[in-house]
């Protein structure tokens, strides 16, 4: 699937970012997959990935260092590691509206490479080397940090990032109690060996996050960071 004119002037609508260079883009948006069946189509997103990783590290740094200064050197790489892996990313590329715009060739489309978490974080790496490239560090990090608001926000919500699910039960308990969580499986998508599982979670009769992942439990846990950004700030 490419990605059609529409879809960039759109995609660039969302990120708040005009390209001067709308080829970088494209690029970032061009799973490696997608050459296999098109290998006149440019270039896929793996340099950029590997640029974006870098300047992202380097913004997250900055921002940290001043956001907290009492942080020890050990606290804000923890905090920097939260991040810029694992969940966050791939929430950031979805809702940059990143898994609708990627370019996957058909077997990585019906394998259900549109939600999987690892293309979906690249995509979001390689998107921020494109901004680099297409215009400077300054305006770089103007944008990477309005797509992650405040660093105190997304923080609180991860200070126990390897248990969401506890976490988030013990914010919804004092008000709910016990069993007012509920977990469930709204779709699984890809072949046996390498299914990907999205999972919606519920505050009683309320749906307050979904996410995906390789399994059930990983899908369970990226739900349950996307509920407590949600409750967090509905709250404020």
């Amino acid at each position: 699937m490419g990605s059609s004119d529409q879809t960039v002037a759109a995609l660039q609508k969302t990120i708040g970012y005009s390209f001067r260079n709308e080829s970088l883009l494209i690029e970032a948006l061009t799973h490696p997959s997608f050459l296999q069946d098109n290998a006149q189509a440019g270039a896929h997103n793996q340099r950029l990935e590997f640029l974006g990783d870098s300047v992202l590290q380097f913004i997250l740094t900055d921002a940290l260092y001043r956001t907290f200064p009492e942080d020890r050197e050990g606290v804000m790489s923890r905090r920097r590691a939260v991040l810029s892996k694992g969940g966050f990313l791939t929430q950031m590329a979805r809702d940059l509206g990143l898994d609708a715009s990627l370019r996957l060739n058909k077997s990585e489309e019906d394998s259900g490479g549109r939600k999987r978490a690892s293309i979906l974080e690249d995509a979001f790496e390689a998107l921020v080397g494109a901004v680099y490239l297409d215009s400077d560090l300054a305006t770089t990090q103007r944008l990477v940090l309005a797509w992650y608001g405040p660093l105190a926000e997304r923080l609180a919500v991860s200070e126990d990032a390897e248990n969401p699910k506890g976490r988030l039960q013990e914010l919804i308990q004092p008000e709910h109690g016990n069993n007012a969580l509920n977990y469930l499986v709204s779709a699984t998508t890809g072949p046996r060996h390498a299914q990907v599982y999205e999972v919606e979670v519920f505050l009683k009769d309320r749906k307050i996050g979904s996410g995906t992942g390789s399994s059930k439990k990983a899908a369970e846990e990226a739900a349950a960071r996307v509920a407590l950004v949600t409750l967090r700030t509905t709250s404020q």
